[in-house]
């Protein structure tokens, strides 16, 4: 296969430049934090109610993804549109994320609406934009390829919250006129900077024409099916279909809560929590680029179970950081701030957030054979959209009865069970199995 063009690679990266906006301020920094703190505002109970609605607003948009990604990406497959579609989530998510704006405090069910639809719009764009992936270099060049994505990614998350930090300021009542404003910041940075992707990148395959008396849905629901039955002939890919979703379980929730953790549990400074934006962007910039290189030369396997060991050891330190403090301060007599103990931390997390998921998104991209990519990827969307549902329903749930320091250890059992699933993937069986012509679909 003749790769792609470096400018269509870089098109195709400018997808997670632009959306990573979205993911930092919306899901990540800010507005997990002005939803739980302001938008619901029930201090008393220690947030707990607005952290639930959070967990199930966010679980609401991932189910509506489980339900349609696959199908979609039959029909794209089918009908050559992948460009289409990917355009349709975008402009979805631009207009729910700019009508973010309109939610004021207490306007609760409004604010879960908006946020339901915007992030289905980005999380269904995910896995569109993930198809092309196998189109654009040899199954050799696919974590450089992932993995510069995934850092592009994050220079583009860390451009658009800087920004946004620097300009909106804090997550206060006093402060809420001009922060209700990164709803429609976050819309507009997505809106320009994805324009690239639209223009270079190429929409590869063949339409078909659809059968006299058959429809679009039927089809999709037809080759879904077909695909599901024919996993067992892709053993690996579905044994890493399991493990990529308990790792999303675990990724999903850090990703939606680690800012409100900051400022429920350790209880950090503004200062503190920009720096943590910093750090954490930084390291999982180096982490993507630099494990994407070293998936090239020892296998993606390998390079995504070690980063899977190293999300236990984050998680283990998230949940001590106070216990650090005190420890450090009672015996050595520093005065050490949790806050700066959990910024220290996060260097150990963010080396590894954009790793694993870039690690696993390549391996999908191997182990897909051809024709299918943009299906099998839809099975991707859907076992990490369906993780996302049971780990962040989970959580909600664990931190109502236990408080969310503690229900965090959750998320060592689900890396511990990612790496347990991940040991039985044979790299080079999956690769082959990818490489033989697949059956002929209707």
């Amino acid at each position: 296969m003749q790769n792609a063009s470096k400018k269509e690679i870089f098109g195709w990266a400018m997808f997670d430049f632009a959306n990573q906006g979205y993911t930092l301020l919306i899901i990540t920094v800010i507005y997990g934090d002005l939803f739980t703190r302001l938008i619901v505002g029930d201090a008393e109970t220690g947030y707990r109610l607005g952290n639930l609605l959070w967990s199930v607003a966010l679980s609401a948009s991932y189910l509506m993804v489980v339900l349609t990604a696959p199908v979609f990406g039959a029909v794209m497959d089918f009908t050559a549109t992948r460009k289409r579609f990917l355009f349709a989530s975008y402009l979805l998510t631009v207009v729910a994320t700019a009508a973010l704006y309109f939610v004021a405090p207490g306007f609760i069910v409004l604010g879960m609406v908006l946020l339901i639809v915007s992030n289905y719009g980005y999380a269904v764009g995910e896995s569109f934009i993930a198809s092309f992936l196998p189109d654009l270099g040899s199954p050799e060049d696919l974590g450089k390829i992932s993995g510069f994505g995934w850092a592009l990614g994050y220079v583009g998350g860390l451009t658009a919250t800087a920004f946004a930090l620097l300009f909106l300021g804090e997550v206060s009542f006093e402060n809420f006129d001009r922060i209700r404003w990164v709803g429609p910041f976050a819309a507009g940075f997505f809106l320009v900077a994805a324009i690239p992707t639209f223009v270079w990148v190429r929409e590869r395959g063949r339409p078909r024409r659809l059968k006299r008396g058959s429809s679009y849905p039927a089809l999709g629901v037809r080759r879904v099916r077909r695909t599901f039955a024919d996993l067992g002939r892709y053993r690996d890919l579905a044994i890493l279909m399991g493990s990529i979703f308990f790792a999303m379980c675990g990724i999903y929730i850090i990703i939606a809560f680690t800012f409100i953790y900051g400022a429920q549990v350790i209880g950090w400074d503004e200062r503190v929590r920009v720096l943590m934006f910093v750090v954490v962007q930084v390291t999982a910039t180096l982490g993507a680029l630099g494990f994407g290189f070293i998936q090239d030369r020892i296998g993606a396997k390998v390079t995504y179970a070690a980063t899977l060991a190293l999300w236990i050891v984050a998680i283990a330190l998230i949940y001590a950081t106070p216990a650090i403090s005190g420890f450090v301060r009672e015996t050595f007599g520093l005065d050490w701030q949790a806050q700066y103990v959990f910024l220290a931390v996060g260097i150990v997390a963010g080396s590894c957030l954009g790793s694993t998921q870039s690690a696993g998104r390549a391996l999908v991209g191997v182990f897909a054979p051809k024709g299918k990519s943009a299906e099998l990827f839809g099975f991707w969307g859907l076992f990490s959209k369906a993780a996302a549902i049971v780990g962040l329903l989970s959580l909600g749930v664990l931190q109502a009865a236990l408080g969310l320091q503690t229900a965090i250890l959750f998320c060592i059992v689900l890396f511990a069970a990612a790496l347990a699933v991940v040991l039985k993937v044979d790299e080079a069986r999956g690769k082959r199995r990818a490489q033989e012509r697949s059956r002929p679909q209707t």
